[in-house]
């Protein structure tokens, strides 16, 4: 059982019934399931209160940090499926937050760009994110926070294989 039958495993906060079975606390696939739900509402709900998508951020900060790409590499670098990529590249052109120009090397395909109002934007969200990340990580020191992001990078890593 996943949870997605609609029961989730949880202990009361009040620490009455019910209580998650201890041999369930120490699988580690299960409190990452868990974890992963929990920090998705967060963030999504976060980051809707400022009118964006988990994606509009993903989008951002690629350009931003690698730079101009055509959307076969922005799907690539940020991990949305080129089905959904244009939906998204629309709306984030439509709020003039980055720039399509036809690619001289091959005009059947556009260059998307970060615009400075995109760059304002990626810095609110970057803000938006910290707090929700605090919210989110609230009971770990920064020493914790941090070997908590490295140990899931690395986990990460290890199963994304080679790309």
């Amino acid at each position: 059982m996943d949870g997605s039958d609609g029961a989730e495993w949880v202990d009361s906060p009040d620490g009455g019934s019910p209580r998650t079975p201890e041999r369930l606390r120490r699988r580690p696939s299960r409190l990452l399931s868990q974890l992963t739900g929990r920090s998705d509402r967060l963030i999504n709900d976060g980051l809707v209160r400022v009118d964006a998508r988990k994606w509009h951020y993903a989008v951002l900060a690629s350009l931003q940090e690698y730079g101009p790409g055509s959307q076969a590499e922005l799907s690539n670098r940020s991990g949305i499926h080129r089905s959904d990529m244009v939906g998204v590249l629309n709306e984030l052109a439509e709020r003039g937050l980055v720039e399509r120009a036809p690619d001289p090397a091959d005009r059947r395909r556009n260059v998307i760009t970060i615009s400075a109002r995109g760059r304002r934007r990626l810095s609110l969200l970057d803000e938006t994110l910290d707090v929700l990340e605090d919210e989110l990580l609230a009971p770990l020191s920064p020493s914790e926070r941090h070997q908590l992001v490295r140990l899931l990078a690395r986990l990460l890593d290890h199963h994304a294989g080679p790309s």
